[in-house]
């Protein structure tokens, strides 16, 4: 974020794992492949949806290289992104504006399925799964995140410079703060550039801890879910978030 760029990880190491006992999946991505993915989502809002700066974005989405790719994405063309990750089973989305319709959302099919969630109105609507296979069902008013996204290309699309004090979340919390947040968390784990951060994505949805701390530091993610010690020894991670 502004005045507080990620530190690029110099190597070929994955700069953000995502693994999966239950299902067998295993997706690495090093920093160039990370930030083709962001680019991407940039440019899907920017030039396919047509979103400028301060506009609103809604990500109700787990821990998840897909998720990073989206929130990083809007995040690179000045968008407020609000982050609602767990359900709120009808209560009211407490930040500015939640009573009107979003310019983008983003959701898991199964939270769109799901009673207790309160999914949000908004202008463009993508599905985003986070199982290795394709989307074989999507609703009438929604698109294939995965689908669209390719549509776009994986270099950054031109855009004006992010400004420190511009909103990052629709709350008014600006990129400069979340940024300083960012750092501030990172020390508080010990991170340093070329550490390896272990996360349970059931147990940590906010991005700030599993995704921004991080990254803001140079060191690398390994997300996962139902995976055995003995499978989690082999990542040589160096801290336990």
């Amino acid at each position: 974020m502004a005045d507080h760029a990620p530190v690029a990880v110099a190597t070929d190491e994955p700069l953000l794992s995502y693994l999966d006992g239950a299902t067998g999946e295993r997706t690495d991505l090093t920093a160039q492949q990370v930030g083709a993915w962001a680019a991407r989502s940039a440019g899907l809002l920017r030039d396919g949806c047509g979103l400028c700066p301060g506009d609103r974005v809604a990500v109700l989405l787990p821990p998840h290289w897909r998720t990073a790719a989206v929130l990083l994405g809007a995040w690179s063309v000045g968008l407020a992104v609000s982050y609602r990750p767990r359900a709120t089973a009808g209560l009211p989305v407490l930040e500015p504006g939640a009573d009107r319709p979003y310019d983008a959302v983003f959701v898991t099919p199964e939270r769109l399925d799901d009673w207790l969630e309160d999914v949000p109105e908004g202008t463009h609507r993508y599905l985003v799964g986070t199982a290795p296979r394709s989307l074989t069902e999507v609703p009438v008013g929604w698109l294939d995140w995965s689908a669209e996204v390719l549509r776009h290309p994986a270099t950054p699309p031109d855009h004006h410079a992010v400004r420190a004090a511009d909103p990052a979340t629709p709350d008014g919390t600006s990129y400069g703060e979340w940024g300083a947040l960012a750092h501030e968390v990172a020390s508080q784990l010990g991170l340093r550039a070329g550490d390896r951060l272990l996360v349970d994505a059931g147990e940590h949805e906010q991005p700030l801890k599993w995704l921004l701390a991080p990254l803001s530091v140079g060191a690398s993610v390994v997300i996962h879910r139902n995976l055995a010690a003995d499978r989690l020894a082999a990542e040589r991670v160096t801290h336990v978030l």
